[in-house]
């Protein structure tokens, strides 16, 4: 799971490269899927934050 939200934290800052300085709405969230589960994420651009904001384990 870190990987894949190092990956995210990545894209965001190529994506909104103006970060506190943005003025616009910030992206709709999304879900990612790792092995063995999920997590779904909320990227905020003016505070230069990516929130995993639900973590779903499959169990297997």
């Amino acid at each position: 799971m870190a990987s894949k939200a190092d990956e995210l934290v990545r894209a965001a800052e190529a994506v909104h490269i103006h970060g506190r300085a943005d003025q616009g709405v910030d992206p709709k969230g999304g879900d990612a899927i790792v092995p063995g589960g999920m997590f779904t994420y909320q990227v905020v651009v003016r505070s230069e934050r990516v929130y995993i904001v639900q973590i779903t384990h499959l169990g297997f």
